[in-house]
Formats: structure tokens, sequence, C-alpha cells
């Protein structure tokens, strides 16, 4: 006879405020129902949710839709991987190799923050000074370039590289999206 659930579950001794957070990965659109499990099964989730308007042919809709599509963020101690890996919905915890990693506290507290304060939010990408971006939106849909911040100013860099030149033009951030 194997090792029972009890066995490969242990329950971690460790108050729950003194565990780390760890991102687990959900399958596509079941945030809320790994959330609803792992809340289930007595342990700390986290899945912040922004408000998004859909539109249909004949209606929109508000829809509370995942901050960060695919993932719910657990606090639990590491002998209860097994557990939070056999709720439904769930496909890994965020690791390297097979260590698993967790997510700082002041990264979970700066999200709590931004969404108990009621401002308005929505997914962002991540976007680095000297990332090649395209331009989504206005007048110069489609034109591709590297980001470049001069003076709190966003502006797209296109280079003419055969005459070993470059042009500036400023954006609002929201115009332009990684490539």
């Amino acid at each position: 006879m194997g090792p029972t659930e009890r066995e490969l579950c242990p329950v971690d001794s460790r108050p729950a405020d003194n565990m780390p957070w760890f991102a687990v990965v959900s399958k596509p659109q079941h945030e809320h129902a790994v959330h609803e499990g792992l809340s289930h099964n007595g342990l700390e989730s986290f899945l912040p949710t922004y408000d998004a308007a859909r539109r249909w042919s004949d209606r929109v809709k508000h829809l509370q839709l995942p901050l960060f599509p695919g993932y719910v963020f657990c606090r639990f101690g590491r002998p209860n991987k097994v557990r939070i890996l056999r709720t439904p919905g769930v496909r890994s915890i965020v690791s390297c190799g097979t260590e698993i990693l967790p997510v700082p506290q002041e990264e979970i507290d700066r999200i709590r923050l931004m969404v108990s304060s009621g401002a308005p939010l929505e997914p962002w990408p991540a976007i680095k000074t000297g990332q090649r971006v395209r331009v989504c939106d206005g007048p110069l849909f489609g034109l591709e370039g590297i980001l470049a911040e001069i003076r709190n100013t966003t502006r797209v860099v296109v280079g003419m590289d055969f005459l070993q030149r470059s042009v500036a033009v400023q954006l609002d951030r929201g115009q332009i999206r990684p490539v």
C-alpha cells in the first residue's frame, strides 16, 4: 500500500502570515475555478481582477477578468505542493527546474494595494527601454522601432540602416506594444 494523502500533503505548522506566496499556473480561463478550489481547500489565495467591458452584437457586458491571465497567487508551505497540484484546473507552480519560486511579499502587497484602491486597472505589457515595439494606434499604426525614454517622455526610435541615422517620434505609451 502506498503513502496516504496525509503523508503526501503534510500540513505546514507555520502561521499563514509567515508562509511565502507562489504563482500557480492555471489552465486557460480557469483562474476563477482554481481560486475557488484553493480557497475551498483552506488555503489563502489571491486572484487580482479588473473590470472589463466586452461588446457583443446585441449588448455590452461587464466582466471581472484576471489581471494576470493564467495565474493565481497562493500562500502555502512547500510540503503542500502536491495538494496544490491536485487542485482542479491547476497546471503547475512557477518554478526553476524542480524548485518552486516564491513571489516577493512586496509585489503581492503592491498589487493588493492597487486592487483595493478602487482605481481603474488593466493589464499592461511589460515594455522596457531598448525593447523593440510596434505602434498599435493612431496615424503611425504598424510602425516598428526601439523604445526610448527621454526626460519622462516615451519615444519610438526608428533607424535607417542605409544612412546609419535614426529618427525618434514621441508617442503616448498606450499606443505601443512589444513586438
